[in-house]
């Protein structure tokens, strides 16, 4: 895939490394890929990826879905 961006003065200031990391960040915040695919994306290890997300405060954590059902099952087990 190719993605061709205008040729605008703002944007050269952005190497294409930056470009790519933003991106990824911003699709998997919006959950709009996977983490392991947005850090493919970015071109980093899932490790450093995460140490990304971490640092701009985005979650990497659960869907609250899946809380959800971990909470009901806890909740299960503590009740025998």
């Amino acid at each position: 895939m190719t993605v061709t961006l205008p040729d605008e003065p703002g944007l050269a200031l952005f190497r294409e490394d930056q470009l790519r990391l933003e991106l990824a960040c911003a699709l998997y915040a919006s959950r709009g890929v996977a983490k392991g695919l947005a850090a493919r994306l970015a071109g980093m290890e899932l490790d450093a990826f995460e140490e990304e997300l971490h640092s701009r405060g985005v979650s990497i954590g659960c869907k609250p879905a899946d809380l959800d059902a971990d909470l009901a099952a806890l909740d299960h087990l503590l009740k025998k």
